[in-house]
């Protein structure tokens, strides 16, 4: 090879790699973000002793969970789509849907900060400040919400945020279901897919 043709190859490299990553970059845009994530589905949450937001010394377990069908929201003041998020879930608090937040690799005075600034649509939050029970749910990011039936079993893994459209499509029919004592486990599944 010509010690001309070397250069524009390497010269010629980075270009072809940039154009190579933004392809791919661009044909994953306006994808759905909701994702199944099989580690977590229709398993019960894993146990977890995790401090209450709002009271660090308080600590806060399963035992805690609520009873009836509830949103779990996996969310922290360093996400801007959780920011994008929040009116909707303010929303839906509004609506009397139960949530539980899960405070993400947050600091205390940040996460206060945060609902205190675009207010508290949650029952309670806790804080996973390690990132170590989020691990365990098989979180890739935030926000992600899971739904769960009144005994913590995971029915349904929404990655990104809940908005109108997947609010509407997928998770109220879900949380519909569990909430109904005539359900069956196969409609109750059915409905979360």
């Amino acid at each position: 090879m010509k010690r001309t043709q070397k250069r524009t190859i390497i010269f010629l490299t980075p270009f072809i790699i940039f154009a190579l990553l933004m392809v791919m970059f661009f044909n994953r845009l306006g994808r759905p973000t909701d994702i199944v994530v099989s580690t977590s589905m229709n398993k019960p949450l894993p146990a977890f002793r995790l401090p209450l937001l709002s009271d660090p010394n308080r600590m806060m377990s399963n035992d805690n969970l609520p009873k009836m069908p509830f949103l779990l929201n996996v969310w922290g003041s360093w996400c801007p789509t959780c920011k994008v998020e929040h009116p909707f879930l303010m929303t839906l608090h509004a609506q009397g849907v139960p949530m539980v937040g899960m405070n993400y690799k947050d600091e205390l005075a940040d996460a206060l900060g945060y609902l205190n600034q675009y207010k508290d649509p949650f029952l309670y939050s806790v804080q996973d400040l390690d990132g170590r029970y989020g691990l365990s749910l098989g979180l890739t990011g935030a926000p992600e919400t899971f739904v769960v039936d009144g005994n913590g079993v995971v029915y349904k893994h929404i990655t990104g945020e809940i908005h109108e459209g997947n609010w509407t499509a997928s998770i109220k029919p879900c949380m519909d279901a569990l909430a109904n004592p005539q359900a069956n486990q196969t409609q109750r599944t059915q409905a979360c897919q």
